[in-house]
């Protein structure tokens, strides 16, 4: 299902459509999430304000809601949004940023699970886990978890919301509830810099934004990342220059980069 030339494809639809991406994200990440969704072709609205959000969604092409933040202001603006988001029907992103670490962190994205639809839910090991009830061993906002022992929460999650769910790792995991995929690749300096995980849902929406299928947008926009990040790696000498070139890698990937480096399995 899932080949280099599916990849190549949707990367430049996107690159075509530059689609726009409202994202109320972490503010430690605000700069690195905007500046990776320009390189690798989309344009992104970075918000907070419950005053502005439901405008800024309905002139977007998807919405990516983070709870690296969970400020008043941000956790007020989230549900506006969402709300905006699924009249539209455009599709929504959570990454429920550190879901089990705290009682804020686990009900907001619980109770806007129970009332708004999402196209992709992306995180860690731990927090998809307790989105499914499970005790998910949450470390602050880090995972003491593997991917694979989420799969079977991955998969109830996803079962339940008729959605997408990413379990981001060392090696990543995919399910639409019925299908699960593997994707590999990727560098073990990437753990080093924080926000890539945010990073890699604000790529979910931006294929989302010009993809059908939200299990395949989840798929593409984790081969973005795993391809990019082992194209940086190979330039950098450290977590700081690995950010440096990982935008640079998310602007110049091409064809042949997906073709040599693209590992998907089922």
């Amino acid at each position: 299902m899932f080949s280099p030339s599916t990849m190549i494809k949707d990367l430049g639809l996107l690159r075509e459509k530059k689609p726009l991406v409202t994202n109320i994200t972490n503010y430690v990440v605000t700069n690195s999430t905007a500046n990776a969704l320009l390189a690798i072709g989309a344009s992104p609205i970075m918000t907070h304000a419950v005053e502005e959000v439901e405008d800024l969604v309905n002139i977007s092409n998807a919405l990516v809601i983070n709870l690296g933040t969970v400020a008043r202001t941000y956790l007020e603006a989230m549900p506006v949004a969402w709300a905006a988001a699924n009249r539209k029907g455009i599709p929504v992103v959570l990454d429920p940023v550190g879901a089990g670490a705290s009682r804020v962190r686990t009900e907001q994205p619980v109770s806007m699970l129970s009332r708004y639809k999402p196209a992709i839910v992306r995180g860690n090991a731990s927090e998809i886990m307790t989105l499914a009830g499970e005790a998910g061993a949450a470390k602050g906002v880090d995972s003491t978890m593997g991917a694979s022992e989420a799969e079977i929460a991955a998969k109830v999650l996803a079962g339940v919301h008729k959605c997408a769910v990413v379990v981001s790792g060392e090696l990543d995991l995919v399910t639409d509830g019925d299908q699960v995929v593997r994707v590999a690749g990727g560098s073990p300096m990437m753990p080093l810099v924080t926000g890539l995980g945010c990073t890699a849902s604000a790529l979910c929406g931006a294929f989302a934004a010009v993809s059908a299928c939200p299990f395949e947008a989840a798929v593409h926009a984790m081969v973005a990342m795993k391809v990019a990040g082992e194209m940086a790696a190979e330039r950098a000498q450290g977590p700081g220059t690995l950010q440096l070139h990982l935008y640079d890698a998310l602007y110049s990937m091409g064809a042949a980069d997906i073709e040599k480096r693209m590992r998907v399995t089922a």
